[in-house]
């Protein structure tokens, strides 16, 4: 199972890349696996601001339609539009080529909330 450490996470199975006021998500590995073949990503948040938790998007697998939490409050500034002719990238490459969307934090406090790498193994049980 691919955890990398540089990255943050949330109990929603979600990762989040920081570069500076912009934050990279995802879904993680564990969350690929656990759901399937992906077959469609819906992010219909552009230009929305929204708050920490709220739902941004959806991923349907094969079997499972589940929902995208955010997990820091800003604006989505940008859809990983590859995804809507490729959506399977999300299971071959979930921390590449995989992303779905980028934020502009609009309340970098809320990063601490965020859990580390050993805190996601230790949460999944890996």
């Amino acid at each position: 199972m691919n955890i990398p450490s540089e990255l943050k996470y949330t109990k929603d199975h979600e990762w989040i890349k920081i570069d500076g006021d912009v934050a990279t998500v995802g879904i993680t590995d564990f969350a690929q696996s656990e759901l399937g073949d992906i077959v469609y990503v819906e992010v219909e948040t552009v230009d929305e601001t929204l708050d920490k938790d709220e739902v941004f998007g959806t991923v349907e697998a094969v079997k499972t339609v589940s929902d995208l939490f955010l997990p820091l409050s800003g604006e989505i500034i940008e859809f990983n539009e590859s995804l809507e002719d490729e959506p399977e990238k999300v299971n071959s490459d979930p921390y590449g080529d995989g992303w779905m969307i980028k934020i502009k934090i609009s309340d970098t406090s809320e990063i601490d909330g965020l859990l580390s790498g050993e805190d996601y193994k230790a949460l999944i049980g890996a």
